[in-house]
Formats: C-alpha cells, sequence, structure tokens
C-alpha cells in the first residue's frame, strides 16, 4: 500500500501544472504559477514553433541566443531561454540573463513620471522650463524654399504630455533628417551613454533648436531623456534612485537598474561582435562600458521575468502582487492614444510593422484590428528596444509578451514581427 501511495503521490507531482508545462523554466522567486496549455488557450504544437524557430536563427549564427515570456491570465505560459549568452565565452543563455533594454526603458520612466502625477506633483500640461527654465529658451529650425533655416520662437511650451508622447520637437542624432533642417548636433544613443548626467544633457540640448514646433509631429526622440532629467529634479533623486524606490523594489524586479552590480555582470547577454547581416563590427555601449548618465530613453539593463513583472502591473491595472504603483485611470491615461488628429502620427516610420498604431504616454496602442503586419487587438500597448528586446500586453487577451535577444542590427525588427506571430499563432482561444 505504501508502494501504491507513493507512485500516485508521484504522478499527481509530474502531472501538476508546474510540472506538466514544457514550457516553462520558471525562477523560483517569480510569483506566477504555472499555466496548463489548455486552460491558458494555447497549443503545444504552436509554442514548439518559437523552439524551433530559435533553433533555427542560432544554428544559422543570426542570433546568439533569447529569451521569451508569455504570461495570460495572469499564469505563465512559456518561459525558455535559447542558445547562448555570450559568444565569446559559449556560456548558456538563462531566463535571469540580463539584456541592455535600451527603449524598454521609456515605459518604466514614463510610469514613474505618472507616479508623480497621481500625487499631484507632475501635471501632463506642465511647462518642462519651469524644471528648467533654459528649455524654454530654445527655438525651432525651418528650412526655407531657398534652402536655408531660419529659426523661430516656438508657438507654445514643451509640456510633461510632450515628452511622454514624442511631440516635443526634440529628436535624436543619427535619424533622419525628417524636418529638412540641419540638426546633426543631437547626441546619439552612444553619446548619451557617455554623458555625465542629466545636467550635461539639458546644457547640451537646449543649446540646439527643436525640429518641430511642440505639439505638431510624434518624432522619436530624446524626449524621454529630459523627462527623467524631469523627474531628478522634482524629486530631487537620481532617476535609478526613484524608480528603484517607486517601481523596481515594490514590483521584486531585483535585477533592472541603470547599473549591473559585478557579481551580476557575468549573467550579461552580448552579441556577436560581427552584425550577421553585413559583416560590420557591432556592440551593445551599455555592456561595455559603466554608464555615467541614467538616461531616460534608454540605459538601462534589466531581465525577462523583471520586465513580465512590470507589464503584468500594467495589465492588472497598476497592481501586482499586492504592491500598486499606479492607479487604474493611470494605467488607462498611459495606455491609450494620445495623437490628436492634428498630430502628424509617424509611428509606424520607427516601427514599421506598426501601421495603424498611436502612441500613449511611453508606448505605442494600437488603434485599428488592421493595417499592422501583426495579429492583436485594438488596445494592445507595446514598445521596442535598439538591441532587440522587446513587450507587448493585450488587455482583452490579459496577455503580456516580453522577449529579448541581443541583436543591435536590423535583425532586431525582425525578431520583433516574428515573436508576435509566433506568439498569437500558438493560441487557441
Amino acid at each position: 500500500m505504501k508502494k501504491i501511495a507513493l507512485i500516485v503521490s508521484l504522478f499527481a507531482i509530474w502531472t501538476s501544472p508546474s510540472f506538466a508545462n514544457e514550457f516553462v523554466s520558471k525562477p523560483k522567486d517569480l510569483p506566477f504559477p504555472t499555466a496548463e496549455l489548455k486552460d491558458a488557450g494555447f497549443s503545444a504544437e504552436g509554442l514548439k514553433r518559437i523552439d524551433t524557430f530559435f533553433a533555427s536563427e542560432i544554428e544559422k549564427k543570426r542570433v546568439p541566443g533569447g529569451v521569451v515570456g508569455i504570461v495570460r491570465d495572469g499564469k505563465l505560459v512559456y518561459l525558455k531561454a535559447h542558445g547562448i549568452r555570450n559568444p565569446e565565452t559559449q556560456a548558456p543563455m538563462q531566463t535571469d540573463s540580463i539584456f541592455a533594454l535600451a527603449s524598454m526603458t521609456k515605459p518604466m520612466v514614463a510610469t514613474g513620471a505618472l507616479t508623480l502625477t497621481q500625487q499631484g506633483k507632475l501635471p501632463l500640461f506642465g511647462k518642462v522650463a519651469d524644471y528648467y527654465p533654459e528649455v524654454g529658451q530654445m527655438k525651432v529650425a525651418v528650412k526655407k524654399p531657398d534652402g536655408t533655416v531660419a529659426l523661430e520662437a516656438p508657438k507654445r511650451q514643451i509640456t510633461i504630455q510632450d515628452l511622454m508622447r514624442h511631440t516635443s520637437g526634440l529628436t535624436y542624432g543619427g535619424r533622419a533628417d525628417t524636418s529638412g533642417a540641419a540638426l546633426a548636433q543631437y547626441p546619439t544613443g552612444s553619446e548619451l551613454h557617455s554623458m555625465k548626467g542629466a545636467a550635461e544633457f539639458v546644457q547640451r540640448i537646449s543649446n540646439l533648436a527643436l525640429v518641430y514646433q511642440p505639439g505638431t509631429v510624434f518624432e522619436y526622440s530624446t524626449s524621454f531623456e529630459m523627462l527623467g532629467a524631469v523627474i531628478e529634479k522634482s524629486t530631487g533623486q537620481s532617476l535609478d534612485n526613484y524608480l528603484r524606490k517607486s517601481i523596481w523594489t515594490p514590483l521584486g524586479m531585483k535585477d533592472t537598474g541603470f547599473h549591473v552590480p559585478a557579481a551580476s555582470k557575468t549573467r550579461q547577454a552580448y552579441p556577436f561582435k560581427l552584425n550577421p547581416l553585413d559583416g560590420k563590427p557591432q556592440k551593445i555601449d551599455a555592456l561595455e562600458n559603466e554608464s555615467t548618465f541614467e538616461c531616460g530613453g534608454g540605459c538601462s539593463l534589466g531581465t525577462v521575468p523583471d520586465y513580465l513583472r512590470f507589464a503584468q502591473m500594467l495589465v492588472n491595472g497598476g497592481e501586482f502582487n499586492g504592491k500598486r504603483i499606479l492607479s487604474p485611470q493611470m494605467v488607462k491615461l498611459m495606455t491609450n492614444n494620445h495623437l490628436t488628429r492634428a498630430i502628424e502620427n509617424r509611428v509606424a516610420n520607427v516601427e514599421p510593422h506598426r501601421d495603424g498604431y498611436g502612441f500613449g504616454l511611453g508606448v505605442a496602442v494600437r488603434l485599428e484590428p488592421g493595417l499592422a503586419a501583426v495579429p492583436g487587438n485594438v488596445g494592445e500597448y507595446s514598445w521596442n528596444g535598439a538591441y532587440g528586446t522587446g513587450f507587448f500586453a493585450d488587455p482583452k487577451e490579459k496577455m503580456v509578451v516580453v522577449f529579448a535577444t541581443a541583436a543591435p542590427g536590423d535583425l532586431r525588427k525582425y525578431y520583433r514581427e516574428q515573436v508576435q506571430d509566433l506568439v498569437y499563432g500558438a493560441m487557441t482561444r
């Protein structure tokens, strides 16, 4: 009888949700129960296509490896590591490998700003010049028919909302000169990484010209670097300290921040030294050197499990695991479209597969069921990082997806589209 009882007990353990799902390798401290695929609305065959896709990409040496996480109805459907995290050492990828998040920093900074808004400390229509008067002196560059560039006064001041929806008139260096004015002086991502802090950034930017009148054009930009500087001025704290206190620590995001402890650096995920598409050298600055600027637009690092916590908090209406970060109404404000008809929508210029999207506060927001190259529902929101990371959240499906690769070249755009196709393609309801 004891042997029978033992066999029954072991069978119950092996077939429980925690063990039956072959697609989950869950860290012990990740507070998501493991889903049974049938209940979660996913097929094993569909999820295996994710495995096959990454196995193929890795075999072709197009990417060293990657991590993908899927949560639906608050349960972990898929969390797997593929390939290697370091091409030099051949160290295997782990689900807790640390990636340079690049622009996936922006939604977290937007959330940090909104924690101040809900305290009555950072109104969206507040002027950036109230925090940095020199920004209020910036002019707008306008290209004349004869090819010369004139400087005009802004018709209104840049607001906090402008920063959060990329309608400030700022831009990034190295981007196409969409305004037609010569504005190559704007810093690139690598330059931002090596700045000495918010003061240097604001001084550099305030001596340039805006590329558009504030509030008229969605232009992907250094707006979130400026927003991070405003948060620092408003709180009297470094951006890392404020986000850690208001978001990362409450949510248990222990591996997220602007600085990686020495003991954790071996978990960092690196790209190939040569871009597999063109053979040119490539690197990720945030992994090579310690950032001297906690830039709100792209200087943080973190893991897929950490970002799953953050994204699930948003889908839950601002709360996760008993910790409330935002009110439900603040999450609605953040994740609804803020580009009015009078604003030129260029979201698809940045994310070509996201035609039919607008932009909220730090996230792209799907406005139509068609047009885009990827499946999804109206109301889905998302953003990606320039080094090969991304997330999307679909409130209608009660689903969040986070993926990470070390692919700083054009392949990152390919993975953004393919992962979304693969995830929705694996669903059965």
